[in-house]
């Protein structure tokens, strides 16, 4: 194993869990999960990264995952885009990082994006899957292309007590759904499941998903403390940071017609865009090569500055 045993560091609201691999004087690297995975996305990631050399990788469980808890039983059990991409600035803080290259994948490309567009002199690059990762909370109720809309079924199930209470008694049957459907062409899906399974039995996993699906699309309130947060992304802040949007060419979630590229306006400093064909919507745990790749080439271009 390339990563260290789960460490924990505290932040003003998390106890996070996180996992650490390479050299503790690299360049800091925080590579952050998305929904239903876990830190094990990384694993080959952190691997490939350790043996360039030069890198100390960080992998940290998102709130409601894992063994990551929240301090006090008040907090709101919050899963708004406002309060992860606070956790990961805290998290960054917590350990003292200077400027590190963030990069992640759905919820954790969404934490990534937000901390880059917000706080860029925090970070020196920014890799992130499928582009833009930031949600336009005000124009949810607009409605994408039919095909897509059926890809996002999971997300209407959840605004309904149904779906609630089918997450919470068969959280894994349906999580492993989504894995294999929305990776079509990874036929590791079902066999690489069972090692992520556990950090969905979070006390608090059901709480922050389905207010993460609710917030979204406007429907309930959020926590006060992102309020401020929430009113910067409202304006749809440009990214300035280096980055590298990495596109899954065989992702399910969506449908033809999607491109990345689309959101390069969006992003105003060095950019690059790298389609991976082939590859579903777990694009590091499916491709680690070309996510550590695209880590290396910010990383060396932060050498070379």
């Amino acid at each position: 194993m390339t990563f260290t045993a789960v460490d924990h560091i505290a932040t003003p609201v998390l106890d996070i869990a996180y996992k650490h691999a390479g050299d503790p004087e690299g360049i800091p690297v925080v590579l952050l999960h998305g929904f239903p995975y876990d830190v094990r996305a990384y694993d080959k990631v952190a691997a490939a990264l350790v043996a360039r050399g030069g890198y100390s990788v960080y992998a940290p469980y998102l709130r409601g995952f894992g063994k990551t808890r929240f301090l006090s039983e008040t907090n709101m059990r919050s899963g708004q885009q406002g309060a992860i991409g606070q956790d990961l600035l805290d998290f960054i803080d917590a350990l003292g990082l200077d400027r590190p290259i963030v990069g992640g994948y759905d919820w954790g490309g969404r934490a990534a994006c937000i901390v880059a567009a917000l706080w860029p002199a925090r970070v020196r690059g920014l890799v992130t899957v499928d582009g833009y990762n930031v949600q336009n909370i005000a124009h949810s109720g607009e409605p994408s292309k039919p095909e897509w809309e059926a890809t996002y079924w999971y997300q209407y199930y959840f605004q309904s007590e149904r779906g609630r209470r089918g997450l919470e008694r068969n959280r894994e049957e349906l999580c492993e759904l989504l894995w294999r459907t929305w990776s079509p062409t990874w036929t590791k899906a079902s066999a690489e499941f069972p090692a992520s399974a556990p950090s969905l039995h979070n006390p608090d996993f059901v709480e922050v998903v389905i207010h993460s699906y609710r917030h979204r699309y406007n429907l309930v309130e959020g926590d006060p403390r992102y309020q401020a947060i929430e009113e910067r992304l409202a304006f749809g802040t440009e990214i300035s940071v280096p980055t590298v949007v990495l596109e899954s060419g065989a992702d399910g979630i969506g449908g033809a017609g999607f491109d990345a590229s689309g959101d390069r306006e969006l992003f105003t400093g060095r950019f690059e865009y790298r389609k991976v064909d082939g590859v579903g919507h777990n694009l590091p745990q499916e491709a680690p090569e070309a996510f550590a790749d695209a880590v290396h080439l910010l990383g060396s271009a932060a050498d070379e500055g």
